[in-house]
């Protein structure tokens, strides 16, 4: 996969869930803490965002709101009240149902209704153990407006899933957790190629750099391959020298470093979702011993492969 496919294939672990409302007169709530990233989509009215740091934003019908470190943050009628002057919200994100109600009971209601705002919110549990440094490296706050240049993709992904959340169309079971996948994927492409402050370096040069950009999704589509700093800088075409210096620039790691930490991260999540024998999940990251592979697991984890498997099995 490319490297932004593999950072949310990496990242979530179970499926987001959803709390859908209408919201009326004065309200607000506090959301997180929580081991996650947190969402909001305003889909008719209009509310403020409390944000953990700064001033407040007013978000209007179509906006979209990302908070991907799951930071403590408010959503309210007004932007007068302060993140402790908000009720903390109750809804538990990852209960049993994919999509929960909360606030008036008309959600299901196709036409606006005069001084009412329609929200969803929802959040998607998070692997930290394995969170990509892409990830690491984005805002405490996304925040894409619904301008008329935003990406037509995240505006798409947006319609959809304000049809099958809110109006509970025949399917929507099955629909809704492949369009909040690709929601998150909207998002974070819209950041990316939108609000990514590429100037200061780091992962948004990393992502946008001919050469690094090429050299990395040769490592995530084949981790597997005996790369070399020479191979890797000849695929791109730069000298070992330059290409060590600009991917370790942007990335903050030498290629190997990073390398190695992909092949690991790629196993750890191999060994939660499936029960193959160390050996082969080894050689499908590209150990050539099933030995040298957890010496390797268990320096970066802190836990042989083995049992690192067992405790991601183990109820939660």
């Amino acid at each position: 996969m490319d490297v932004l496919s593999d950072v949310v294939a990496t990242m979530k672990t179970g499926r987001a869930k959803i709390t859908r409302s209408r919201r009326s007169g004065r309200w607000g709530n506090r959301f997180g803490p929580y081991p996650g990233a947190g969402f909001h989509i305003v889909l008719d009215g209009d509310c403020w965002l409390i944000p953990p740091e700064g001033d407040p934003s007013r978000l209007a019908a179509g906006d979209v709101v990302f908070l991907p470190h799951g930071a403590a943050h408010g959503v309210s009628d007004s932007p007068g009240r302060t993140l402790d002057e908000l009720p903390p919200d109750r809804t538990e994100p990852h209960g049993p149902d994919l999509v929960t109600d909360v606030g008036d009971t008309d959600v299901g209601d196709e036409e606006p209704a005069d001084g009412r705002t329609l929200l969803l919110c929802g959040a998607y549990r998070l692997n930290r153990e394995v969170v990509h440094p892409f990830l690491r490296s984005l805002p405490q706050v996304i925040h894409h407006p619904a301008t008329p240049d935003r990406q037509s993709q995240l505006g798409s992904a947006v319609e959809l899933l304000s049809q099958d959340a809110v109006r509970g169309r025949a399917g929507s079971d099955a629909a809704l957790p492949a369009l909040l996948d690709l929601l998150l994927v909207y998002v974070l492409r819209a950041w990316l190629e939108q609000q990514c402050p590429e100037g200061n370096g780091g992962w948004c040069a990393a992502l946008k750099d001919p050469a690094v950009a090429a050299a990395l999704d040769r490592m995530h589509r084949d981790p597997a391959r005996a790369w070399s700093v020479q191979s890797l800088a000849a695929s791109v075409g730069l000298s070992r020298t330059s290409f060590t210096t600009r991917f370790g620039s942007y990335v903050g790691q030498s290629p190997m470093a990073y390398l190695t930490w992909w092949r690991l991260s790629s196993a750890a999540r191999i060994l939660r979702e499936g029960d193959a024998p160390l050996a082969a999940v080894a050689r499908q990251v590209g150990y050539g011993s099933e030995f040298a592979f957890a010496n390797a697991f268990k320096r970066e984890f802190g836990t042989a492969p083995g049992a690192f498997r067992k405790a991601g099995s183990a109820p939660r």
